[in-house]
């Protein structure tokens, strides 16, 4: 399980890993250091002159090293946290690898908590530490000359909670820095943007940007934080578009907290956030012994003439995922026109409520999936409360699109809601169904920590009382137990190409045709979630919707399913 981070969860663990005597905070944040160094090289190879044909021997000196490495140069940007203090660690290895490195502290040295202004004394036995002025640092930086220039972000990580401010601010974070991440400052095309923890005004919980500038890299800590799978949707260069990519450090804090009680290791229980991975192989295998029912029978309701399209999307998705036997269920108006496009689906007529009630008096329907293509009339707004209420067998429910809609529209009906339920809104299905909970959760953040995704789809989860998906590049899954897991397609994940038409449908029936075969709710949806977007990377640019199922067979081989 990979765990996501808020930051007042990893102050406590490393609190309690120091005040354990494990390990000092002098410790971990050498570590720190030295864990963002070896990622600077681990990501750029051709900036470690000590690993060249050269050979680095001991009696090298940073002098002549610096002569030898042809004038590359870093600028390290130091907070006045322990932010910064990582940053002088840094500073100082970099400086010891041979490199030109300038510091520029925020702050009154003397001020520095004890441990990052033992990293400045440590600094200053080698280096300088400049006083902060926006003027100089720009200066200093376009009029510089060098094979490669490195810029650590080591101002305020996790530790920013107010939007940055004043002019000096403006002019470096919004004009100057964005500028030459984006490649359009000519003074400096190739240089590379580093922060520690998350970019210096980006919010790590909810990855909202206050005002900072983007990185090339992030490198943060024993976990990744939440924000760094987030997106900003108000403001550029907020959440995983600011991040860069992300590389988390080991600094030893499984080890330090091994010997401490579990409630301390983990103080949020089953409720810790998770980073949706691949399925297991046993969640997807079939026995030789099986037949068709024993994976389950979804049961897909469907629109009406010229509205049956999404329902078969879902259909299609439902069967290649596996699931035993799929039907339709469709108005006998549009039975030709279904009947004319599927062959292994079955269709069934489903009229009305009542129709629907005795379709799914078949004991061995094990999934429901409506609101695809379905419509909002008193009809279909009958078929979702049949569906919902019904006293039929324990199957799961999958409700999407119109059937939210309905939901959102009659208070009754979503408080029957119950936990074989999935809803999968995306951002104005969200907000017609929690619209307080949204409101919350689009208003502007003035301070941090701002009111995540993950906090808004938790809290959506406990008050409908049902499993709840909300639908993004960063796609947040919660369930009314307080389990909550993140599926972003962000950095090596990502798959602009999934915004189509029709992909949500599908979406849909992948829930239902693993809900069918007997994952439970939040599995389901986790997994289904993992397989859209695995779908989408395999078949790549060009995708529609009708390409994803089709891609499923190639994604389960490779999961050995």
């Amino acid at each position: 399980m990979t765990e996501l981070l808020k930051a007042s969860e990893m102050r406590a663990l490393e609190r309690a890993a120091i005040e354990s005597g494990a390990v000092t905070g002098l410790e971990l944040m050498e570590r720190a250091g030295q864990g963002v160094v070896a990622a600077i090289f681990e990501t750029w190879p051709e900036l470690d002159g000590a690993k060249s044909e050269r050979g680095a021997g001991p009696s090298r000196s940073p002098e002549y090293l610096e002569r030898e490495e042809g004038g590359r140069r870093a600028l390290v940007l130091c907070g006045p946290g322990n932010n910064g203090g990582d940053g002088f660690v840094v500073a100082r290895l970099l400086r010891e690898r041979g490199w030109r490195v300038d510091v520029f502290l925020l702050g009154d040295p003397e001020k520095l908590p004890p441990d990052a202004q033992a990293n400045c004394q440590r600094w200053l036995a080698m280096g300088e530490v400049r006083t902060w002025d926006v003027g100089d640092i720009r200066a200093f930086y376009c009029g510089n000359e060098a094979d490669q220039f490195v810029i650590v972000d080591a101002l305020f990580g996790t530790g920013l909670t107010r939007p940055l401010s004043g002019d000096d601010f403006e002019t470096l974070f919004h004009t100057f820095m964005p500028d030459a991440i984006r490649g359009n400052n000519p003074h400096r095309r190739s240089d590379k943007f580093v922060a520690i923890d998350v970019p210096s005004g980006m919010d790590s919980d909810s990855g909202r940007n206050f005002g900072g500038f983007p990185a090339h890299l992030t490198v943060t800590f024993h976990r990744a934080k939440i924000g760094h799978y987030m997106a900003d949707e108000c403001l550029p260069y907020g959440g995983a578009a600011g991040c860069g990519d992300v590389v988390v450090a080991d600094i030893g804090l499984d080890e330090a907290l091994a010997r401490l009680p579990a409630e301390v290791r983990n103080p949020n229980g089953s409720g810790v956030c998770r980073l949706v991975g691949a399925p297991r192989k046993a969640q997807l295998d079939k026995t030789a012994a099986s037949h068709k029912f024993s994976h389950g029978h979804a049961l897909v309701l469907s629109g009406g003439p010229g509205r049956t399209g999404a329902a078969r999307l879902a259909a299609r998705a439902a069967l290649r995922v596996g699931a035993g036997l799929v039907t339709l269920g469709v108005p006998p108006a549009a039975m030709q026109e279904v009947a004319a496009q599927v062959t292994a689906i079955m269709q069934k007529p489903v009229r009305d409520a009542a129709a629907l009630a005795d379709v799914l008096g078949d004991r061995r329907i094990t999934a429901l999936c409506l609101g695809p293509g379905l419509g909002t009339g008193s009809r279909e707004a009958d078929l979702v409360d049949t569906a919902v209420r019904g006293d039929h067998a324990p199957y799961g429910v999958v409700l999407d699109a119109d059937a939210l809609t309905l939901v959102a529209g009659d208070r009754e009906l979503f408080g029957a809601l119950h936990p074989r339920c999935v809803l999968t809104p995306h951002g104005g299905e969200f907000a017609r169904l929690f619209p307080e909970i949204h409101a919350k959760f689009v208003a502007p953040a003035e301070r941090g920590p701002a009111y995540p995704k993950v906090d808004a789809t938790r809290d959506a989860a406990a008050r409908a009382g049902c499993v709840v998906l909300f639908k993004g590049p960063d796609t947040v899954i919660a369930a009314p137990d307080g389990q909550v897991a993140v599926h972003a397609a962000v950095h090596d994940r990502a798959a602009p190409w999934l915004a189509t038409a029709g992909a949500g449908d599908v979406l849909a029936g992948l829930i239902a045709g693993l809900m069918a075969r007997g994952l439970a709710p939040m599995e389901a949806a986790e997994a289904g979630a993992w397989l859209h977007v695995e779908c989408a990377r395999a078949f790549g640019p060009g995708l529609i919707a009708e390409d994803l199922p089709e891609m499923l067979p190639q994604v389960l081989r490779q999961l050995g399913a």
